[in-house]
């Protein structure tokens, strides 16, 4: 299967996954139907979204495919009626999250390199791509976004996104570099949530007062 397609049909498989994790944080907080689907696809578009809103990208990505509004509001739902069982498929589920990370990420890149962005942008663009839906989704809920507060996450997008940059770079092609930013990204991020590796933390507990 050629790498472009392989890295499209984990884009969705992820959209759909990340749509029901959005799906079960709006149920942990007794939200409506409406709130559910709201939720799953800010979640699993949000990123892309406000990359493209920043860099000048448009139509945005679900504007000019609107089926994708479809899909993660579909899956959002359809959690709704297997919350039962989805507890059972944790692992799973920090699988299907990594792989979006992963997948986003470099996705945000290519958008940026079509438009000839500088490599910090670039960056950036696939940071944003890969995190800023899950932000959204904590903001929404009242929580410290997960980004700020567990295992390497966005440490994760930033190094993915520039090994595929200088997998580019070094010559190895538009087939070759998204796989192998892929493998180590996914291979970074599964180790980090197996071994709990964490960014140090700023604690500071005086009153200024």
């Amino acid at each position: 299967m050629p790498t472009d397609v392989l890295l499209g049909v984990l884009s969705l498989v992820a959209h759909a996954a990340i749509a029901m994790t959005a799906a079960l944080a709006a149920g942990r907080r007794s939200m409506d139907w409406v709130g559910v689907a709201l939720l799953g696809c800010v979640t699993a578009l949000g990123g892309g979204s406000a990359r493209d809103v920043l860099l000048g990208h448009y139509p945005l990505s679900w504007v000019a495919n609107p089926w994708l509004l479809a899909l993660t509001a579909g899956a959002a739902l359809a959690t709704i009626a297997l919350a039962r069982v989805v507890h059972h498929l944790r692992v799973v589920f920090l699988i299907l999250d990594a792989i979006g990370l992963v997948v986003f990420t470099i996705t945000g890149c290519q958008v940026a390199l079509q438009m000839n962005q500088p490599l910090p942008i670039v960056i950036v663009a696939g940071l944003i791509t890969g995190c800023v839906g899950g932000v959204i989704r904590d903001m929404l809920c009242n929580d410290i976004p997960l980004l700020f507060r567990a295992e390497l996450y966005a440490s994760v997008s930033v190094v993915t996104g520039a090994v595929y940059v200088g997998a580019l770079h070094a010559g190895l092609g538009v087939h070759a570099a998204p796989l192998v930013a892929f493998v180590l990204g996914l291979t970074f991020r599964l180790l980090a949530i197996r071994y709990k590796w964490e960014m140090p933390k700023f604690v500071y507990t005086r009153d200024l007062h």
